[in-house]
C-alpha cells in the first residue's frame, strides 16, 4: 500500500516504514497527513475527496536537518556593486508509521448523502441526459 501526501508545497509518494525529508514542520512526536491518493495492496485506487476524508497517513518526527548552502552573489561591472548572501533550507525527517485506507462505510455514506446510488457519480446522475433516459 502506498499514498501520495502533500507537505511544504510538494508531493511525496510514501510507503509504510519510509524515512523522508520534508520541508520544515514545526511539530514534535507524531504528525498526520490527509493523502491526495491511496493505492491499496490489491491495486485499488482511492482518489476522491469524499473517500479520502477518512484516510490518514501517520508519521513520526525523527529529527531535523539543514540542506546544502546556496550561495548568492550579485555583481555589476564598473560600479562597485557587489552583494553576497546565502540560504540554507531546513528539513524535518519523518518516518511513515501507518497508512490508513478510506473506510468503506464513509464511501457509502458520501454516496447516500449526495442522493446517488453507489458507483454512479453525482455529476452523471444530475446530467440532463440521465433524466431523459428515465
Amino acid at each position: 500500500m502506498y499514498a501520495i501526501i502533500r507537505t511544504g508545497g510538494k508531493q511525496a509518494k510514501v510507503h509504510e516504514g519510509d524515512v523522508i525529508d520534508v520541508e520544515r514542520l514545526h511539530a514534535e512526536g507524531e504528525v498526520t497527513f490527509v493523502p491526495l491518493l491511496v493505492v491499496d495492496d490489491k491495486g485499488k485506487v482511492f482518489s476522491g475527496r469524499d473517500q479520502l476524508k477518512t484516510a490518514k497517513v501517520t508519521a513520526k518526527v525523527v529529527g531535523e536537518s539543514a540542506g546544502d548552502k546556496v550561495d548568492m552573489f550579485k555583481y555589476k561591472a564598473k560600479t562597485g556593486y557587489r552583494r553576497r548572501g546565502g540560504h540554507r533550507q531546513k528539513y524535518t525527517t519523518i518516518e511513515v508509521t501507518k497508512i490508513e485506507a478510506p473506510k468503506k462505510k464513509a464511501a457509502k455514506a458520501a454516496a447516500a448523502e449526495a442522493g446517488t446510488p453507489e458507483g454512479v457519480s453525482a455529476q452523471a446522475a444530475a446530467s440532463p441526459a440521465a433524466e431523459k433516459e428515465s
